[in-house]
């Protein structure tokens, strides 16, 4: 939810407010400034009056917090498919908070919609999200989110014998052998499904 409108100076002491605070309410501008070794507690107020002005602050009660929307994994309005490969469409639909058990607010951590019932014997459900935690690299069994021939999709990454493909978990459909490239966007850390 960073605001583009920021300048990296502003983002950057956005992103230490989060850090050093996290949900909490926020300290005094004193507190601010002494903590980040500002010299004057007006600067903190000016990066203030920025961040109320993009609603990144709220203040309620006198007090001001990071607003809660900033917190949490970003999540994708496009769908992974759980079916065969397609190009997905990089658009933010928002952030969403979980158990911190899922590293949710770490930057490499990203969410996506599932569509379609190839993962269904991993437990892997049509509607459900994905949590996704970025990195090139995978293990034999990982449940991946792969780019194969120009699409995203989620299957279980197996290699034997010098051998890398991709393994659905439905014996409805085949098993992926990349034609031309096989590139590893991220490993699931966990699933999340609205009853």
């Amino acid at each position: 939810m960073l605001n583009q409108n920021l300048s990296n100076k502003q983002k950057t002491f956005f992103d230490n407010l989060k850090k050093a605070y996290g949900k909490e309410p926020l300290p005094s501008f004193e507190k601010i400034a002494s903590d980040f070794g500002f010299k004057h507690k007006n600067s903190v107020w000016q990066y203030f009056n920025k961040l109320k002005e993009q609603d990144l602050i709220k203040e309620k009660n006198g007090k001001f917090f990071i607003n809660p929307d900033c917190f949490g994994a970003i999540l994708f309005t496009s769908s992974v498919r759980a079916g065969f490969a397609t190009v997905a469409e990089d658009t933010i639909e928002k952030r969403i908070s979980l158990d911190e058990n899922f590293d949710l607010d770490n930057p490499s951590t990203f969410v996506f919609n599932v569509s379609g019932d190839s993962m269904v014997n991993a437990g892997i459900f049509d509607g459900d999200k994905v949590i996704v935690k970025k990195t090139p690299y995978a293990k034999n069994g990982d449940i991946v989110l792969a780019f194969i021939d120009n699409g995203y999709t989620l299957k279980t990454y197996r290699q034997k014998d010098g051998k890398i493909w991709l393994q659905p978990e439905n014996p409805e459909y085949p098993i992926i052998e990349p034609k031309e490239v096989l590139t590893i966007f991220g490993v699931a850390t966990g699933i999340v499904r609205q009853l």
